[in-house]
């Protein structure tokens, strides 16, 4: 059963971006920086274990965590960053279901506005069981109940981004958003059937930033090299990121004929669940923020490489107290420091004051000794 969360602040330093991107007040850009929708997942999170248990065994391990899931990672991620962030999905009425609302709405400011529970609707879930750096996965998810009348229409928000998976049709409302100026981003699950078809790389026709993983963005290209395979999807999309995990990102903008590629951050991986969402969130930030593609990928790097020294899955996002205080410890060296110079004018002042005490969500983690 998950714990109640504790509703409080868990980035209070954090301020609207908009006073930071804009250089104006709140009135200043549209009521959102980012609208998605998705699926939200209640992930339960076994961390320590030395590996798989093989089929007939049990392994008994001293980390367990919960955390939202799914769409959740990304959404708390770029909230934490101070983006307004709009979240259209649908939430079970059990008890997962409660929890999820309150966390995402109360704890972590991410607006609901579209969102509805449904009821008699079991809340997806999520296990995931993270070792050497990594982390394999078990879901339970069933398909959500048409509503009398069918599933309601999103009416498309005024945002400056909005964020879409594209392993599944666009939704109209991304389109509608795209010709009013919105900045598309798109992503892209693990294709369960192994087809890894074409139809879905044409829809990158109407997504300007795509963010795959080095695996995905191979096996869609049928390319040998994770630099191959974004020289081949920048002939489709102006900007794409190929994320390596721990070997950093490459990126192309077509339009500018702009290339970069950078290492990732130097930390000790302890749990890597949601990092990718996490990566894709500090992307959003530094576009909105008008950062050239290589400072981009910098932040992106930061934000993931901060967010797996936690074992905590979505509650692992950074707050702007940990980018403060990034390289504090001494465990990063100067020379790497010195290429992340560009983060500081983006730390809320309130930030300094956390640098000490950073205050954290309560990831629900457990040890026993």
């Amino acid at each position: 059963m998950p714990p109640e969360p504790s509703l409080a602040d868990p980035c209070a330093e954090r301020e609207p971006a908009g006073e930071r991107l804009h250089g104006g007040g709140p009135d200043a850009s549209p009521a959102l920086d980012v609208f998605l929708s998705g699926r939200v997942f209640m992930d339960m999170i076994f961390t320590g274990l030395p590996g798989l248990p093989p089929p007939g065994t049990e392994i008994v391990t001293d980390g367990l965590g919960s955390a939202p899931g799914g769409v959740a990672n990304i959404a708390i991620a770029m909230s934490r960053l101070g983006l307004r962030v709009g979240l259209a999905a649908e939430f079970g009425d059990d008890m997962f279901g409660a929890y999820l609302w309150r966390t995402l709405a109360e704890q972590e400011g991410v607006d609901l506005g579209l969102s509805r529970r449904v009821p008699g609707w079991s809340s997806p879930v999520t296990v995931s069981m993270a070792y050497d750096s990594d982390r394999s996965m078990v879901t339970y998810s069933r398909p959500v109940p048409a509503p009398p009348g069918g599933p309601p229409e999103v009416p498309p928000p005024p945002a400056r981004a909005c964020f879409v998976d594209v392993d599944q049709p666009l939704p109209p409302w991304a389109a509608a958003m795209r010709e009013r100026g919105t900045l598309v981003f798109g992503d892209l699950g693990w294709d369960q059937t192994g087809a890894w078809s074409a139809e879905v790389l044409d829809r990158l026709d109407h997504v300007d930033v795509f963010l795959p993983n080095a695996a995905e963005a191979m096996a869609y290209t049928r390319t040998d090299t994770p630099a191959d395979a974004a020289e081949a999807l920048a002939g489709r999309v102006r900007v794409v990121v190929v994320k390596r995990g721990g070997d950093g990102a490459i990126a192309v903008d077509s339009a500018t004929g702009e290339r970069a590629e950078v290492s990732a951050l130097p930390v000790e991986a302890l749990d890597p669940t949601g990092a990718g969402d996490v990566f894709a969130a500090g992307f959003v930030f530094a576009t909105l923020a008008g950062l050239s593609l290589a400072e981009r990928l910098r932040f992106a790097n930061l934000c993931a490489g901060l967010s797996v020294r936690h074992r905590s899955g979505s509650l692992g996002s950074p707050c702007w107290g940990e980018i403060a205080a990034f390289g504090e410890s001494g465990d990063v060296p100067d020379t790497v420091l010195a290429d992340y110079a560009f983060v500081i004018p983006f730390i809320p002042a309130a930030a300094d004051e956390t640098v000490e005490t950073v205050v954290r969500a309560e990831p629900t983690l457990r040890k026993e000794r």
